[in-house]
């Protein structure tokens, strides 16, 4: 009985490590898509110049890659 209460327990020690890598990489994916929606909104509300829009459209490419790259680390963890 004891050896099953281990096992279990080390179980669920790893599902608590898979849940708590899981919830930071959903965190960081949350603050780049605010911060896509931010640039956004700015370029809706604003008359910017062609220089200004490259650049925010460079950035905003650039957090665009780091989500996917995100999501495919989201995927690729197995419990």
């Amino acid at each position: 009985m004891e050896k099953e209460e281990k096992e279990r327990k080390q179980f669920l020690v790893q599902q608590l490590e898979w849940f708590k890598k899981q919830d930071l990489i959903l965190e960081e994916i949350e603050f780049k898509l605010l911060e896509m929606k931010r640039i956004a909104q700015y370029v809706a509300n604003d008359n910017l110049t062609s220089l200004e829009n490259e650049q925010l459209n460079a950035q905003f490419n650039k957090l665009k890659s780091e989500v996917h790259l995100l999501e495919k680390q989201l995927h690729s963890i197995v419990h």
